[in-house]
């Protein structure tokens, strides 16, 4: 037998009893075991700089973005991002979505969806590795902790030490920093519903409304329990998304992986010894220290890995003191993987495959369909409702009458004026009320408004005789006097 062959069978054979290692832990599992401390390690490297970089993205997005500015003209909020509930209404910039336009909301939904499922299939948890908000702040809580406890060692010394002012000291400083840190997020929060200025300056100052405070209050907790307490547990037992990930990735899906056929049979390297019959691991467990998981790269895919590379980091850092290749803990496939433990060429990586490609035309469909949607949006929007109790009167000269509600929603960031037309029925007569004696009728219509008014459409007795007994047909137009644009609302004219 061959030094190579020999090689593989033990690598073969350390896989296997790893494996079975860890189906015999994942089966001593208690279901309400209790939480081991995890002390991760600061990490150093690549991954780490592309987490912090993300991190003060996405940090500096959610805080900042409330305070940007965006001029709508006169009367309305010049808050580039504003879910204003008072007026049943969501800013973003330059578009403007109403709660009957709520679709547009659903569809950016189902593309964020499908852009996630198409990452998945690309590279397996980035989402959850880099930009979660769980791993954002759990990422950021860390630090502080590390801050004020030290790194891992310090810190699993500082636990296992009697209570002392100065641990009192340290621990209470990390736990006020969590505050002040969850504070901000639930503040900064608040801000997307209402003028951040100006809400600001009311928080301060003990004037915001109650519902303010009490959602500060929420957020406040929340952040500071899931992201300084629970931390990995709210991925491991409260996110679905570990579980629902497996269904979109194949073997060709990129992971944060062990290369086994390379590393085993692993062991501790002592001076002068060679790399003869041995993997490149030392069985340093660096892996494993900088891991905010608590979990071993090693034993191979798992539920609690988040894909946060940060085991690469520590991996290749200890490969270069060795003396090793790079990429013993890296981005691979499991089509690779097999390839190598088999000894044959590896294969290149497939990005252009079946689902890759379903996603990729659901996103270019969904977002097209949007734009469409978009395109053909209206700036005046009309409806018509029809009295049904009674459907008609009869009026003291015999005049048959019936009666509607009218709602125009003026889109356009300036005040507009509308006429009320009939078509379709002869002879009719249009009366608004609050407009009596006007023809036609004009009605403004204030920025951004949705106005309600009453309208009555009257015909002579001997016109309504001849019309259809169920229900003629007639056409409301709704017509801005400025622009001469029409809007158009089919509805019926009922008589005796």
């Amino acid at each position: 037998m061959s030094q190579d062959q020999a090689t593989l069978e033990q690598a073969e054979k350390h896989v296997e009893r790893h494996d079975v290692k860890a189906v015999n832990r994942k089966a001593d599992r208690s279901l309400y075991a209790k939480r081991q401390s995890i002390y991760p390690k600061a990490a150093t490297g690549t991954f780490r700089r592309i987490k912090w970089t993300l991190m003060i993205v996405c940090l500096g997005i959610y805080y900042i973005v409330p305070w940007i500015r965006w001029d709508r003209g006169p009367d309305l909020p010049n808050q580039a991002v504003l879910l204003d509930m008072q007026h049943e209404r969501f800013f973003a910039f330059g578009l403007e979505i109403w709660p009957q336009e709520f679709y547009f909301v659903t569809g950016l939904l189902v593309l964020a969806a499908f852009i996630l499922f198409l990452v998945t299939s690309l590279a397996g948890r980035v989402w959850c590795g880099y930009f979660c908000w769980q791993t954002v702040w759990t990422d950021l809580m860390m630090s502080v902790e590390r801050f004020w406890q030290g790194d891992r060692n310090a810190h699993i010394r500082l636990d296992n030490e009697p209570w002392s002012a100065r641990k009192v000291f340290l621990k209470t400083m990390t736990h006020i920093s969590w505050l002040l840190i969850a504070v901000a997020t639930g503040g900064a929060f608040v801000f997307y519903f209402a003028d951040a200025p100006t809400l600001f300056g009311q928080l301060v100052t003990g004037t915001a409304p109650t519902t303010a405070y009490m959602f500060v209050g929420i957020l406040t907790f929340t952040t500071y329990l899931l992201g300084g307490i629970a931390r990995e547990q709210v991925c491991i037992y409260m996110c679905p998304w570990p579980r629902i990930q497996g269904a979109l990735v194949d073997h060709e899906s990129l992971w944060v992986s062990y290369k086994d056929y390379r590393g085993e049979p692993r062991g501790p390297l002592r001076k002068k010894q060679g790399w003869e019959g041995r993997g490149d691991c030392i069985d340093c467990n660096a892996c494993v220290a900088v891991c905010p998981m608590g979990i071993d790269i090693r034993d191979g895919g798992q539920l609690e890995c988040i894909q946060c590379a940060l085991c690469i980091d520590a991996c290749n850092e200890v490969m270069d003191k060795v003396d090793r290749p790079r990429g013993l803990v890296g981005y691979d496939t499991i089509a690779r993987k097999e390839a190598a433990l088999a000894g044959q060429p590896e294969p290149r990586l497939k990005l252009i495959r079946a689902r890759t490609v379903i996603y990729a035309s659901l996103i270019a469909f969904v977002g097209l369909l949007m734009l469409y949607v978009l395109s053909q949006r209206t700036l005046l929007e009309v409806n018509v409702l029809a009295d049904r109790n009674p459907f008609y009167v009869r009026l003291a000269n015999g005049d048959i009458r019936n009666g509607y509600t009218i709602k125009i929603l003026n889109k356009l960031h300036e005040p507009r004026n509308y006429e009320l037309l009939v078509d379709g029925i002869k002879d009719a007569k249009v009366t608004v009320v609050g407009h009596e004696g006007e023809a036609p009728p004009k009605i403004d219509v204030p920025t951004d408004v949705l106005r309600e008014i009453k309208m009555f459409v009257a015909v002579p007795d001997a016109v309504a005789s001849s019309l259809e007994a169920g229900g003629h047909p007639i056409t409301i137009l709704v017509k801005d006097v400025e622009s001469g644009r029409i809007a158009k609302r089919t509805t019926t004219f009922r008589r005796p």
